[in-house]
């Protein structure tokens, strides 16, 4: 009598499976211990499944074709270029501000050779970390000192642990102002992290300066402004203005600290239409204590968390014992200092050369050109040029749009969403838009240099 097959004869062995992906050419160049890891987590589930009452797992070609796809996916997760159409400037998902070319140079030379980020080297003795980054930021937003950690909410963690501890813990916040920072982060949670003890006042929509007045008491170590960038509010409100907090500080001898997020070194109504955003240099002059701002926003440069104003205070940030923990590496510390001095050099007449004061400075006149070269080099009845609404994005300005140029497709005998799917799979991977059943690719966000890899992406998939 024949005896029953195991269910379980139907799973390859791993060497097996790694013998028929080494002669496979078009497997992505991923090393050898990832592509082994991924093969036997693939043989697991399999048995798994089988010992869970599961059906047949499939054939030999289908088990290595789905590892296949998976080591595919895996591949493309690692951090890569890719050309942004999606007209949203500081796009989260895609890095957020890209650098310039100078500070990408920079941070090659940095990075690849020794460097001083801790040396003197006039005295050859142990030197100051940032000590230049932290003069030329104080120089730029006009502030009395400033330094840097590794992102605004760290900046804010920093501050919170310093003038919010002990028997003055407290910290005063509107509640219009208990804002979420994207990811879930939200204010109320940071705050709970630095060890201060949220105390909120108002409406979400009204808050007064009787309010915070009302609420300050022995307890109290500081009033908190937060900067409502990634949202706004109209209609039925009311909030005081930077200089009644001020002046409310200085009658309970209370610091004023704003956590303004977006980072705007530069009036952004001056570079496109569109609201203005007010920069570090202006909250300070209102008579602000202490600021901080995000570095791979408006700001155009790395993620990076910069904190400006009194000098006390500044320099007992930096002796809170979270302060190392929090800093930044020598490549940060360098594409920080390479974006202020481009600000300096605007500060001396000279443009600031920003990819992205670039972008947000381009009229519809700079791009049309790009467009036409574009659809001419494609010259295919499926692609034409549009008209689109770019963003900033971020977590920034949630009002300002600017008037934009888009590349428009209506490809034949496919959806859309596989198209973009096959843009997003090529080596140099593309992510546009859907927009009235068309997949549209907006130029404002798309480096000049890219054209050339935009044009080959269409052509490949059209």
């Amino acid at each position: 009598m024949a005896r029953k097959r195991s269910p379980f004869s139907q799973i390859p062995a791993v060497d097996r499976v790694l013998h028929e992906l080494e002669n496979d050419a078009q497997l992505p160049p991923l090393p050898l211990p990832l592509i082994t890891d991924l093969v036997r987590q693939k043989i697991e589930s399999l048995r798994d499944h089988l010992k869970g009452g599961g059906e047949s797992v499939g054939e030999f070609d289908e088990i290595v074709a789905d590892i296949r796809a998976d080591i595919v996916s895996l591949y493309q997760s690692r951090i890569h270029p890719v050309i942004n159409g999606t007209g949203v400037i500081i796009h989260t998902n895609l890095g957020r501000s890209p650098l310039s070319k100078t500070v990408v140079e920079k941070l090659t030379q940095v990075g690849q050779y020794y460097n001083n980020i801790e040396l003197d080297l006039g005295t050859g003795e142990r030197g100051k970390r940032g000590g230049f980054l932290e003069i030329a930021l104080a120089n730029l937003i006009e502030a009395e000192a400033a330094t840097v950690c590794n992102n605004c909410a760290a900046a804010l963690i920093l501050i919170l642990k310093h003038l919010a501890k002990g028997e003055k813990n407290e910290v005063i916040i509107s509640r219009g102002e208990l804002v979420e920072i994207g990811g879930g982060f939200r204010v109320p949670d940071i705050m709970k992290v630095s060890g201060a003890q949220l105390v909120e006042i108002g409406a979400t929509n009204k808050t007064t300066l009787e309010d915070y007045r009302d609420a300050i008491t022995e307890r109290t170590g500081m009033l908190l402004k937060v900067h409502r960038s990634n949202f706004y509010m109209e209609g039925f409100t009311h909030e005081p203005t930077t200089e009644e907090l001020v002046e409310l500080g200085k009658e309970f001898n209370l610091p004023v600290v704003e956590d303004l997020g977006s980072g705007a070194m530069l009036p952004t109504d001056s570079l496109a239409p569109i609201p203005h955003e007010p920069t570090a240099t202006e909250v300070l002059n209102r008579g602000v204590d202490v600021v901080c701002v995000s570095g791979d926003k408006l700001f155009g440069g790395p993620q990076a968390g910069i904190i400006a104003g009194r000098a006390d205070l500044v320099a007992g940030i930096k002796k809170e014992p979270f302060f190392r923990a929090l800093r930044c590496d020598k490549l940060i510390l360098t594409g920080l200092q390479e974006t202020v001095i481009e600000y300096l050099k605007g500060k001396s007449g000279a443009s600031a050369d920003l990819p992205l004061i670039r972008k947000l400075s381009l009229t519809v006149d700079d791009l049309m050109p790009r467009a036409e070269a574009i659809v001419k080099a494609l010259n295919h009845d499926a692609v034409s040029i549009g008209e689109g609404l770019a963003r900033c994005g971020g977590g920034t300005m949630p009002k300002a749009e600017m008037p934009s140029v888009t590349i428009d497709i209506s490809p034949k005998g496919v959806s859309l969403k596989k198209f973009a799917k096959r843009l997003r799979d090529r080596e140099l991977p593309m992510v546009g838009y859907v927009a009235d059943d068309k997949y549209r690719l907006d130029l404002r966000t798309i480096m000049p240099e890219q054209d050339a890899a935009v044009i080959e992406n269409l052509k490949a998939v059209l």
